[in-house]
C-alpha cells in the first residue's frame, strides 16, 4: 500500500497517535484494509501526515498489541486475520443514561452511622502496624475455616462477661458480616425450615430469606416484643428475633415472652431461635438485658452479632455462636470453606480485645452516645405534643411519632425536599402498614453541636412549631 487516507485534527484534545490508531482500526474492522495488506512504513506515513515517527510507532504498537496488525522483521506491518469481529469501535461517542442525580443531603438520620470522630485511631494503628510484620508471615496463609482461634477465644470471653453467653471458642463462626453468615445458617437449617420474622423488622434479613428461597412469615411486634402466641399459630420453625433492643422499634422482649419463646423452641426438635444481638452494648439505663442464649438450657438459640456498631461497619467482622446440636452438622457441611475475614484483621482485633482496648472503647462510646441521645430527646421535647418518641433506653436510634393528618410518605418527601433524609417505619413492615406516621431517627453519626439544629430543621420541614 502506498499510503493511508487519515484525517487528523491537530486542534482536538484526542492525541494524534490515538486518532491514527482509531482510523486504522476502523478501516480494518470495516474491511477497507484486507488481511495481509502491508501498511506504510513509519517513516513514510509520518512524512505524509506531517507527524513524528514516534507518533506512528505508538499507534502501530497499540494496533499490534490488540491483534489488528502484526510486525514482520525487516518487512513491516501487515493487517492481521481477526475472524468474526465481536466488537467495533463506534464512530460517535456513546452516551450512557446516568441515574437521576439525587438531591444533596444536608442531614441524614441513618441508623447505620457511628461516631467516627471517637474511633481509637492511635491504638488501632498500633495493632494494625504490629500485625503487618515479617514475624506474621503465617497470617498470609489460610487459617481455620471458623476464624482464627485467638479471635474466637477473645469473643467467647467478651460474650460471657458482657452478655452472659455461655459458649466455647469452638462454637463460634467468624464471617464477613451478618449477610454472609445468614445464608450459611439457612443452608444448615435446611429447606424445610419456615422462618418467623419480627414485623416491623430488619429489612436485610427479609431479603436474605427471599433470595435464598425460604418461606418467612411476619409476626407482629408490640410493646413486649414478638407476639409468641402468634408465632405458635404461624407454623414457623425458626424465630428470628432482636430481643435486647428490637429493630427498629427499640422494644425489649419481656421476661414472660422470653420464657414463652424458649419453651416454644424446646417443644420441638426442629424449632430454633436466631438471636440477633446487633447493638446490645449500648444500654443507657438499668442493668444490661441478658441474652436469650444465656438463658437457653435446651441448646436451641443461635446467637448472632457483629462489630459494626461497637467498632466500625467497614471492619466486616461478624460472628455466630452455634449450639452443639448444630455444630457438627456445620463442620460436615462447610468443611472445605475458608474464613471470609482477612487473618491480619482478625489478629489486630484479637490483640485489641486481649489488651482491654475494646472494653475501654465501649465504655467511652456508651458515654458519647448517651450524651447524643440526651441532646436529641431534649430537643424533641420542645415539639411535644405534636410529636412523641420511644425506644430511648438503648441503641443508636429512636422512634418518633408525628401526630398529624399527613401520611408518612408525604412527610418523608417534605423532609427530602429540604435536604433531610428520614426513614419511615412502614418501610420496615411486611404486613399491614400503620396510619400513624413514625420514623426511625439515628443519632450515632450526628455531632453534638448539630443535633439541636438538625431537629429544628426537621420540624421546620414538617411545619411543626415549638410549644
Amino acid at each position: 500500500m502506498e499510503m493511508l487516507l487519515i484525517e487528523l485534527n491537530k486542534e482536538s484534545e484526542i492525541p494524534l497517535y490515538e486518532q491514527i490508531y482509531q482510523q486504522i482500526r476502523n478501516d480494518i474492522t470495516e474491511g477497507k484494509l484486507i488481511v495481509g495488506e502491508k501498511l506504510p512504513s513509519k517513516r513514510k506515513l509520518g512524512e505524509f501526515l506531517d507527524v513524528s515517527q514516534t507518533t506512528i510507532e505508538i499507534a502501530y504498537g497499540q494496533l499490534a498489541a490488540e491483534g489488528f496488525i502484526t510486525s514482520k522483521p525487516r518487512r513491516g506491518y501487515f493487517v492481521q486475520e481477526i475472524g468474526e469481529l465481536a466488537y467495533v469501535q463506534p464512530t460517535e461517542a456513546m452516551t450512557i443514561a446516568a441515574k437521576e442525580e439525587q438531591k444533596e443531603l444536608e442531614i441524614d438520620f441513618s441508623p447505620g452511622k457511628i461516631d467516627t470522630e471517637s474511633f481509637p485511631f492511635t491504638q488501632w494503628r498500633k495493632y494494625a502496624k504490629d500485625t503487618i510484620d515479617e514475624s506474621s508471615q503465617h497470617l498470609l496463609l489460610l487459617g481455620h475455616p471458623h476464624g482464627d482461634v485467638e479471635l474466637r477465644q477473645e469473643i467467647a470471653k467478651y460474650l460471657y462477661h458482657s452478655r452472659g453467653v455461655d459458649c466455647s471458642a469452638d462454637q463460634i463462626i467468624v464471617g464477613s458480616g451478618t449477610e454472609q453468615l445468614m445464608p450459611l445458617l439457612i443452608r444448615l437449617l435446611g429447606p424445610q425450615a419456615k422462618y418467623a420474622i419480627e414485623d416491623p423488622g430488619y429489612p436485610l434479613t427479609h431479603h436474605v430469606f427471599f433470595h435464598n428461597n425460604r418461606e418467612a412469615v411476619p409476626i407482629a411486634v408490640d410493646e413486649e416484643g414478638m407476639d409468641v402466641q402468634a408465632l405458635q399459630k404461624s407454623g414457623g420453625t425458626v424465630a428470628y428475633v432482636t430481643p435486647s433492643h428490637q429493630f427498629p422499634t427499640g422494644t425489649v422482649l419481656s421476661a414472660g415472652r422470653r420464657t414463652a419463646l424458649l419453651n416454644w423452641a424446646a417443644s420441638s426438635v426442629g424449632h430454633f431461635i436466631i438471636e440477633d444481638d446487633y447493638d446490645s452494648e449500648f444500654r443507657y439505663s438499668g442493668r444490661p438485658i441478658p441474652s436469650l442464649q444465656g438463658m437457653d438450657k435446651a441448646g436451641k438459640v443461635i446467637y448472632v452479632s457483629t462489630f459494626s456498631k461497637s467498632l466500625m461497619p467497614s471492619l466486616r467482622i461478624a460472628y455466630m455462636v452455634l449450639p452443639p446440636v448444630l455444630l457438627k452438622n456445620y463442620e460436615d457441611a462447610f468443611i472445605h470453606y475458608s474464613s471470609t475475614v482477612p487473618r491480619l484483621d482478625q489478629h489486630a482485633l484479637a490483640r485489641f480485645m486481649a489488651d482491654g482496648h475494646f472494653a475501654r472503647h465501649l465504655n467511652r462510646m456508651r458515654k458519647v452516645y448517651k450524651r447524643k441521645l440526651q441532646l436529641l430527646t431534649d430537643s424533641l421535647r420542645q415539639y411535644t405534643p405534636a410529636i412523641s418518641f420511644s425506644g430511648d433506653e438503648a441503641g443508636m436510634h429512636i422512634i418518633i411519632n408525628v401526630h398529624t393528618n399527613e401520611d408518612e410518605d408525604t412527610l418523608v418527601d417534605a423532609a427530602l425536599a429540604k435536604g433531610i433524609r428520614v426513614y419511615g417505619l412502614n418501610n420496615y413492615r411486611k404486613a399491614s402498614k400503620s396510619r400513624q406516621p413514625s420514623f426511625l431517627i439515628g443519632f450515632g453519626g450526628l455531632t453534638d453541636d448539630r443535633i439541636p439544629w438538625t431537629v429544628e430543621r426537621l420540624m421546620e420541614a414538617w411545619n411543626i412549631e415549638k410549644r
